[in-house]
């Protein structure tokens, strides 16, 4: 679309001149006031240029009786994890009214550095919905993992001034940064004065003032309403999260009202196809902090305005004169159904999706694992007390708990009636072949294993089983996919998805990903397993900066000592 001139633009907005769109007979809702306003929408090229006026324009679209609010903004997620490239998330959650994505391309960086977040920058310019990059800070996230790559503020720095970047992500290394890590402090530089995304679990009190100090401007890792009003009093902007694993809405729900709105955003931190299919993405979250009692009008200006102010987006977050043309057209506030989305001036639909450009994909051929046998997952012990990894459903959070278990020659076996199982981490970026084991209860699983090639974030392979010989499939069948997901039990393989882009993204469109996560969660479920998304929360097991107990390649970690248990 060749964009008017700024003359074009206030000849339209006066009247003086045709518009390219106008929307008749709805009503905006502005996110400032609260009041609806009746009148025509104005849309010249990119940018709205009139409301509240009758307007004439090339087309004439009716919305009599409707209610126009601004595009939905998914202030923090990585796309990769939806599993789904940046063209198929565009198609995936577009049509549902997220105009406006900012994502964090740190999956597909930990696996193959700079070029994964040069093809996020390449493909933002292409789709519909507006994506913004945040440069990944933290590739790996720790020293306590072997990553595919490494990414320092050097490598960052020729990227900053991109027009599709938006700042720093999230600084998920906070001991880093409290205690003055060089590296750390580098980046922090590089990026000081501009946005620098927190990433600061259960961190509360003068190590918080610490935190924030370095120029740190938002969380989504508050768990808490209490933790989370800290975090604002302390000038972070808290966005609310709810992903198919990290669940934290229920908890801060309390917190978003009226007042607070103007500091709170809404954000996903990641929902999978089949989640947005069964229950939505960021539509979902309005509907549901509407049904819990929040103002409506708090929750739609989280959802627009707050998160266009809390990245520095003036350009939208109002259905307004000079803003971008990101509209969502709705008939009731807490239903939430778009039955029409324009992103940047262009009504959303498959005829646009059609005429997009679309560029070949990085990242194959990246799983370079060891061959593994059923004996690579015994665990050589001389102590009976073991560390385990308890899951706190709906949390990536975890328990540090300590059970007994047996030494069998020189092995410590998985016990599926004490829900007991063995968990690996084998490295699988060519780097060193480590294999590393553990345990972890909460998974319900009684036979068979599961695998996954989204590990975060240095994305490993993560395997999780009652026998050593299916664990030792299910981790060679990845290899043989590109990585993925893999159920097996029998020495047979019951469901997979193959995700061949850097082993995290499928080729396929998101409709084959969202039916084949429905096969892979029901095979899941027929070994036992009790949780209901188990493949993202074995993901987040491995992420060695999230309280309390993880683990990685090099072996188990204490989060809160920040420290490898020897």
């Amino acid at each position: 679309m060749t964009q008017p001139s700024l003359s074009d633009l206030i000849a339209a907005g006066r009247g003086d001149a045709p518009a390219d769109i106008v929307l008749r007979g709805g009503r905006v809702w502005d996110m400032v006031t609260g009041i609806e306003i009746p009148g025509d929408v104005a849309i010249r090229g990119k940018w709205i240029v009139g409301i509240g006026a009758d307007y004439e324009g090339a087309q004439v679209i009716d919305v009599t009786g409707k209610l126009l609010v601004p595009g939905f903004i998914d202030t923090h997620l990585h796309i990769e994890s939806s599993m789904v490239t940046p063209y198929e998330f565009d198609r995936c959650v577009g049509p549902r009214g997220v105009t406006t994505a900012i994502c964090d391309p740190h999956e597909i960086a930990n696996v193959i550095g700079v070029p994964g977040i040069e093809y996020f920058l390449a493909c933002a310019s292409r789709t519909l919905m507006d994506i913004r990059v945040n440069l990944s800070s933290c590739v790996p996230s720790s020293h306590m993992e072997t990553a595919g790559a490494e990414i320092g503020a050097a490598d960052l720095a020729p990227l900053r001034d991109h027009p599709q970047v938006t700042g720093l992500a999230e600084f998920m290394n906070y001991p880093g940064v409290i205690f003055r890590d060089p590296g750390c402090l580098e980046k922090l530089e590089l990026f000081r004065g501009g946005h620098i995304d927190g990433h600061c679990p259960q961190l509360l009190g003068r190590d918080l003032n610490a935190y924030v100090s370095a120029g740190i401007r938002t969380e989504h890792e508050a768990t808490t309403a209490e933790e989370a009003r800290e975090k604002l009093q302390k000038g972070m902007r808290v966005l609310i999260r709810e992903g198919s694993v990290s669940k934290d809405m229920v908890a801060l729900q309390p917190l978003l009202n009226d007042i607070t709105s103007a500091y709170m955003c809404l954000c996903t931190d990641d929902r999978n196809p089949l989640d947005i299919g069964e229950h939505g993405h960021l539509d979902f979250m309005i509907r549901e902090l509407i049904r819990m009692g929040c103002s409506p009008l708090a929750v739609y200006r989280a959802a627009s305005l707050s998160a266009a102010e809390a990245f520095g987006l003036k350009d939208r977050g109002q259905v307004a004169p000079g803003k971008r043309a990101d509209i969502v057209v709705i008939d009731d506030p807490a239903k939430c159904e778009a039955e029409m989305v324009l992103a940047g001036g262009v009504v959303v639909g498959d005829a646009a999706f059609a005429a997009r450009e679309v560029i070949d994909p990085v990242g194959r051929n990246s799983v370079k694992a060891p061959v593994v046998t059923g004996a690579s997952f015994r665990s050589s012990a001389n102590r009976e007390e073991t560390d385990v990894i308890g899951i706190m459903e709906g949390k990536i959070i975890t328990q540090h708990l300590h059970e007994v278990i047996p030494i069998e020659s020189g092995d410590k076996r998985p016990d599926p009636a004490r829900d007991l199982v063995k968990i690996a981490v084998v490295e699988r970026h060519g780097k060193n072949g480590n294999i590393a084991t553990g345990f972890v209860k909460g998974f319900g699983l009684e036979r068979g294993a599961i695998a996954s090639t989204v590990c975060h974030d240095h994305h490993n392979i993560a395997c999780v089983g009652a026998d050593y010989d299916d664990m030792a499939l299910a981790a060679t069948r990845l290899g043989e996919i590109e990585g993925g997901f893999v159920v097996v039990e029998g020495g047979r393989v019951l469901a997979e998805l193959a995700l061949p882009v850097a082993g995290l993204m499928s080729l396929e469109p998101f409709e084959v990903v969202r039916d084949s996560l429905v096969d892979l969660r029901a095979a899941a479920k027929g070994l036992g397993v009790t949780l209901e998304e188990p493949f993202l929360q074995l993901a987040f097991l491995a992420l060695p900066v999230i309280p309390a107990l993880k683990i990685t390649d090099r072996g188990m970690v204490d989060v809160t000592k920040f420290e490898i248990i020897s």
